[in-house]
């Protein structure tokens, strides 16, 4: 991989949302010859950002379900 390739991949891990210390340890493979092992690396980068995901969708499921509660108890009182 070329240094000007392995620079584009390390700006856009951090667009995404990478950890510094993710784009080092790419950067240091990179400079050691493991070009080979960046793609698994990318992936495990991946799996953080997916559980990451899911983490912020249960946050906004449960606000919903605060929503509707609030909205039903409301409902409720003024009845």
């Amino acid at each position: 991989m070329k240094d000007t390739e392995i620079e584009m991949i390390i700006a856009n891990m951090t667009a995404c949302g990478c950890s510094d210390a993710d784009a080092d340890k790419v950067r240091r493979m990179h400079e050691a010859g493991m070009d080979n092992e960046i793609i698994q690396c990318l992936r495990s980068c991946r799996c953080t950002l997916l559980d990451e995901l899911h983490d912020k969708q249960r946050n906004v499921d449960r606000m919903d379900s605060l929503i509707r509660s609030a909205g039903k108890i409301m409902t409720d009182a003024r009845q």
